[in-house]
């Protein structure tokens, strides 16, 4: 079964759809990408998406989808060097944002409050709002810089969640590795799927 997001309700009674901020950036893992957008079309939330120029050349390396392709699985698309988009002001009514993958350039400006991009900017506003903020950190091995990173952004307030695959499950392909870590990512969203089974239950 899936848990659909509850509907936000504006200061005039109107109901609107829960609203997730998507960051991809540069790093590997863009399958991951894809398939939490494709997933997030499903449910009843609106997708604000986020792209750097990176994002668009990994997009390339790793998968045959075009930019356009991963553009028309959101709602909204957003430049990222549009920092006076919606999204940027905390009075956006968002749920939370999720960067997927999460670079560790991204990472190191989230930790140290550096918004000089709209996804960076919209990351610090996720954090002072008290929302929702995980970041599927993408890199080995790590050092002490990347770690100090990881812990000043926990410190802050985000989730730190690297895409690892779990062989528990005994998967028998990429796409159940896939599903099962986007599932995890929505798990700490609040937002439940079916998208892989989970251990005893």
């Amino acid at each position: 079964m899936t848990t659909q997001p509850s509907l936000q309700t504006t200061s005039g009674g109107q109901e609107v759809r829960c609203r997730i901020i998507v960051g991809l950036s540069g790093a590997s893992g863009m399958p991951y990408a894809v398939r939490l957008l494709e997933v997030l079309q499903g449910l009843s939330v609106e997708t604000h998406l986020i792209m750097t120029k990176p994002a668009i050349q990994t997009l390339a390396v790793e998968t045959d989808y075009s930019p356009e392709l991963v553009r028309s699985l959101a709602d909204h698309v957003h430049s990222n060097g549009d920092i006076g988009a919606g999204i940027a002001s905390g009075s956006f009514r968002a749920h939370g944002m999720i960067i997927a993958p999460c670079s560790v350039k991204t990472l190191a400006e989230i930790a140290n409050g550096i918004g000089s991009s709209l996804m960076t900017r919209a990351a610090d506003v996720t954090l002072k709002e008290r929302r929702p903020l995980i970041l599927g950190v993408r890199e080995t091995p790590l050092h002490l810089g990347h770690l100090r990173n990881m812990t000043a952004a926990t410190e802050m307030g985000a989730i730190i969640a690297p895409p690892m695959p779990a062989f528990y499950m005994k998967t028998n392909s990429i796409d159940d590795l896939v599903n099962h870590q986007v599932g995890r990512w929505l798990d700490a969203m609040n937002i439940h799927t079916d998208l892989a089974p989970r251990w005893k239950d």
